[in-house]
């Protein structure tokens, strides 16, 4: 009987028992959660995304007029009086046909009076890198292609230089700048290919580090300053393709696995004339270091580089000057853990002085460093967490910030003064309990704020500051909150578990027609890494957990040690070199404990899922406590840790030479012949993350120990597994399914 058929039967049922209106209801819910079950629970309105021009007192938007033609306009946020900056007919690529370029991203001068289009564009892995760029002279309406001779949609991250008289670009691994008066362009550097890469990064750099962007123009644009990376050496991966022809294609690349060769990793500079690279002497070996980050000091020629040690113990920072030899260390940060690269490095006073995110104390706080990094002052005191940067006013003397000091799950936000005591000032209003973002004005005078809660629909605002007073109401999604409202549905509720004497934050969803006198099986939803955090006072939006629920389970999930957190640095940092173990006990423990403190969970219908980093942690935990946790899903999940990539693994495991142990009892194919409960595996084929060899090869450890289990491997999807006509749908309906058949569902 197919899902919905039994749940339609169930509530007809209970016409008979409980009364029709109070089924009807039911019924109805059903109807609505069977309707949209892979999609949003209600109809929501977002505002257009917001990009703020430098004077802070203007956003701007793309529009389309009334001939359905793509403008971009300019709002002033005073009076919401309207501009447009660059009319359709700016935008026409052949003036005769009329064919206009579709701006996917644009970027301004700084005299706002040329503007970079970014079109036709591809994927490179997780995001759209590559395609065609061209430049617009807003005074005469001259619009051009960059780049006119290479390859169709090759070019990758284009630049203006200070003066917006130059362009440089990368194709095809190679840095390109191109004149805008001659429209003539050429090669800074030629020996980019397959394996020597220039301006851009390899596969684990951009996956792990956010690198993807790789040159900057000096401030007074006569240089560029880029990275290079070698890829021989490295290990290749071979993905086999054997769905789009009668013959199996194969994409190869390189994907450095724990404790293997890492690429060589170097930065120089070059003229933007042309001429020889002059590579920067850092020392350390460039296979066993990195360097995540590197920018110019604000107008100047002097670089800012960050460099860790391969275990990530290590930050150091670097200073060099574009023609000098004054290559030196004037920071180091360090942690017998791990550190974190630091995106949110910004200048004071002239360039005397920089913030810096670090944990120094216990806690993630902002400090203030001097440009010689002999001066270091906390700009933020307490036991909390700083979250995020989201705004600085050098004008006022103000920093703004996320933190939640009082409650892990929620986010407020916060400010302290850049030469002050460290008091810190709460902004938001504290009777929204939730989570806010804020999307700040470069001069920090407006902000456009969202607010939320699990069971508070987003809901945007433009706010002024200092005073924080809501200026105007840009979406309020009232019509969504009634539509939610009236589905009579449980939110997440969220509570506290135990796991020893450790308190832990979970959530629970408990079916519409829950009955607290029976019991109900539980799904607990897990990812236990320590790059997320599941338990979050935050509109989710999503029907899946809701449906699941509906069906008669309660949903729940448990932020476990290690989860990143705003709790401190020894709860993030207390399982260095020990990823896999502590969570799954968490696991275990905290929905016993979830038991204890209610009746009404069947300790004998207790499954558990996750994807990724969770379906990892999903195999632990029914490998390891499987009188615990009956049924299994793991979708794209790490069986063996040697197999993921260095960056990730070695910065919470060090290396398998180095912590042999913690890699074996963090993997859970050490552990498959535990399994004594259903499980069901998933994995894409093409997944170029978390390879379809993990999937294989714990398969066959458990056929070798006779276990019996499911799977599902869908071809040539990658780590999303969301590719190809009806793929998310089937995905969904197998996990239904399985539920259903070993996890029998509704209170008893």
């Amino acid at each position: 009987m197919a899902t919905y058929q039994r749940v339609t039967l169930l509530l007809y049922i209970l016409i008979m028992c409980r009364g029709e209106a109070f089924a009807q209801k039911l019924l109805d819910t059903a109807n609505t959660l069977q309707q949209r079950a892979y999609g949003s629970i209600v109809h929501l309105s977002y505002p257009q995304n917001i990009e703020w021009m430098p004077d802070g007192e203007h956003y701007i938007q793309v529009e389309q007029n009334d001939k359905a033609q793509k403008e971009i306009v300019t709002y002033s946020v005073k009076d919401e009086s309207r501009t447009i900056l660059i009319p359709a007919n700016q935008l026409m690529v052949d003036k005769t046909s009329k064919n206009q370029i579709e701006p996917w991203e644009y970027s301004f001068s700084k005299d706002i009076e040329k503007v970079l289009f970014f079109t036709n564009t591809k994927k490179v892995w997780r995001y759209h890198t590559r395609g065609d760029y061209w430049v617009l002279d807003r005074k005469s309406g001259e619009l051009h292609q960059l780049g006119k001779g290479l390859p169709e949609s090759s070019l990758m991250f284009a630049k203006f230089s200070p003066d917006a008289s130059k362009v440089a670009y990368v194709s095809r691994n190679n840095i390109y700048v191109e004149d805008l008066q001659t429209k003539t362009y050429h090669p800074l550097t030629i020996d980019g290919n397959d394996t020597i890469v220039n301006g851009t990064f390899d596969w684990v750099y951009e996956e792990e580090f956010d690198c993807r962007d790789g040159f900057r123009w000096s401030g007074d644009g006569k240089y560029i300053a880029y990275w290079q990376s070698n890829t021989s050496g490295t290990g290749w991966f071979d993905i086999i393709n054997n769905v789009d022809s009668i013959y199996p294609t194969v994409q190869h690349f390189p994907y450095p696995k724990a404790g293997t060769t890492n690429s060589a990793v170097r930065i120089g500079y070059v003229s933007a004339n042309g001429g020889s690279t002059t590579w920067l002497p850092i020392p350390g070996d460039e296979r066993n270091n990195y360097l995540p980050r590197m920018e110019f000091v604000p107008g100047t020629n002097q670089l800012f580089i960050q460099q860790m040690d391969r275990p990530q113990h290590t930050n150091k920072v670097w200073t060099a000057t574009i023609g000098k030899q004054d290559l030196k260390i004037i920071f180091e940060d360090s942690d017998i853990a791990w550190v974190e690269t630091n995106d949110h490095v910004r200048w004071l006073r002239g360039n005397k002085y920089f913030t810096w995110m670090s944990e120094q104390d216990g806690w993630r706080h902002l400090y203030r460093i001097s440009a010689d990094g002999q001066q270091i002052s906390l700009i933020t005191k307490g036991n909390f967490d700083v979250i995020q940067q989201v705004g600085l006013d050098e004008k006022s003397g103000y920093v703004y910030f996320i933190a939640s000091p009082d409650n892990a799950t929620q986010r407020y936000l916060y400010r302290a003064k850049l030469f002050g005591n460290g008091k810190c000032e709460l902004v938001s209003d504290a009777n929204q309990k939730g989570q806010h973002s804020y999307n700040m004005s470069p001069t920090c005078t407006w902000a456009v704020h969202t607010f939320s809660n699990a069971s508070t629909v987003p809901q945007t605002e433009m706010l002024s500051f200092p005073s924080g007073k809501t200026a105007r109401v840009m979406v309020d999604n009232s019509k969504a909150q009634q539509e939610f409202d009236e589905l009579g549905i449980h939110p997440k509720e969220f509570v506290k578990v135990k796991s020893g004497e450790l308190m832990l934050d979970a959530w629970m969803i408990k079916p519409y027609n829950f009955d607290a006198s029976k019991k109900y099986p539980v799904i607990i939803d897990v990812y236990g890494e320590p790059a997320s955090s599941t338990v979050q006072d935050v509109w989710a939006g999503s029907t899946w957990h809701q449906y699941l629920a509906s069906l008669g389970y309660i949903i729940v999930s448990i932020d476990n040690r290690g989860a990143a957190a705003p709790r401190g640095r020894e709860w993030r940092k207390c399982i260095y070199g020990e990823v896999g173990t502590f969570a799954s006990e968490d696991q275990a423990q905290g929905i016993l404990d979830l038991a204890r403190q209610y009746s009404f969970i069947d300790t004998e219908r207790i499954g558990i899922t996750g994807w990724s980093g969770g379906g990892s942690q999903t195999l632990n935990c029914m490998f390891r406590y499987p009188k615990v946790f009956k049924t299994g899903i793991a979708v794209a999940f790490v069986a063996d840790q040697r197999l993921y990539d260095t960056i990730y693994q070695e910065r919470y495991m060090n290396t398998p030479q180095n912590n042999p142990q913690g890699y074996k009892n963090g993997s859970p194919i050490n552990w498959a012949n535990g399994l004594e409960g259903n499980l069901l595996l998933i994995h894409g084929t093409g997944d170029d993350n978390v390879h379809y060899q993990n999937c294989e090869m714990l398969v066959n450890k458990l056929i070798k120990e006779d276990k019996m289990f499911y799977q599902v491997s869908y071809p040539m999807r990658s780590h999303s597994i969301s590719e190809g006509e009806g793929t998310t749908r089937h995905l969904r309906k197998t996990m239904e399914n399985f539920w259903l058949k070993f996890l029998p569902a509704g209170g008893r």
